[in-house]
C-alpha cells in the first residue's frame, strides 16, 4: 500500500513546511529530503518542522510523496508549482532536472548555499558521510566564462571537495569535474 502523500504548505519565500513533525521525520528517513527547522544534521527523531527547499518539493511531489497546498490551504498542481518556481527562481528548470538526475542515480542531494553553490551532493547522506561534491547548475543560455572556472577550481581547493558544473547543452546535461590537490 502506498502511503498517502504528506500535506506540504508552500510559502511566500517558495519554501515548503511540513508541519507534522511525524511526517517529515518519515520523509526525513526517506531519503534525508529537507531539514528540520534549526538542525543542521539530525541524528535522532525531531520534533520541528520540516523544511524543504523548492527543487527537493517540486521533486517530492512529482514522486506523489508530498501534496502542496498554498497558505490559504488551497491545492496547488504539480504543472503550477513548475510554472511559478520557473517564473522566480532563476535557472530552476535546469536546476530540477540536474537534482532529478543526481536523485534518480542514488545521490542525496542537498541545498549547497553555505557552499556557495547551488547543491551539495552525498553518496550516503548528512550525519552519514561528508558531500565530496559541490555543484553549480548552469543552463543552455548561460555562458562558462574563464573567470568561472577558475572560480570553480579555487572554491574546490577550499571545501576540499570536488566542485562540479553542470551545464545543459543541446538539451542534455554535462557534468564537469574540478579536483582539489595539493602540491
Amino acid at each position: 500500500m502506498t502511503p498517502k502523500p504528506v500535506p506540504v504548505q508552500l510559502l511566500e519565500d517558495n519554501r515548503l513546511i511540513v508541519w507534522d513533525h511525524r511526517q517529515g521525520n518519515r520523509l526525513y528517513e526517506d531519503g534525508f529530503y529537507g531539514k528540520p527547522l534549526g538542525i543542521a544534521k539530525p541524528k535522532e527523531e525531531f520534533m520541528q518542522p520540516l523544511v524543504l527547499d523548492a527543487v527537493e518539493g517540486l521533486y517530492l511531489m512529482h514522486k506523489k510523496k508530498v501534496s502542496v497546498s498554498d497558505i490559504q490551504g488551497s491545492k496547488i498542481t504539480y504543472t503550477d508549482l513548475i510554472d511559478r518556481l520557473s517564473r522566480e527562481i532563476e535557472g530552476f528548470e535546469a536546476k530540477y532536472r540536474v537534482y532529478g538526475e543526481l536523485r534518480e542515480k542514488g545521490y542525496v542531494v542537498t541545498p549547497g548555499i553555505k557552499y556557495g553553490c547551488d547543491f551539495a551532493v552525498y553518496e550516503h547522506g548528512p550525519g552519514l558521510d561528508h558531500a565530496p561534491y559541490v555543484m553549480q547548475v548552469h543552463g543552455s543560455e548561460e555562458r562558462l566564462d574563464a573567470a568561472e572556472i577558475v572560480k570553480s577550481g579555487r572554491l574546490a581547493a577550499t571545501v576540499r571537495k570536488s566542485f562540479i558544473k553542470a551545464v545543459e547543452i543541446g538539451g542534455e546535461i554535462r557534468f564537469l569535474e574540478f579536483n582539489w590537490w595539493k602540491a
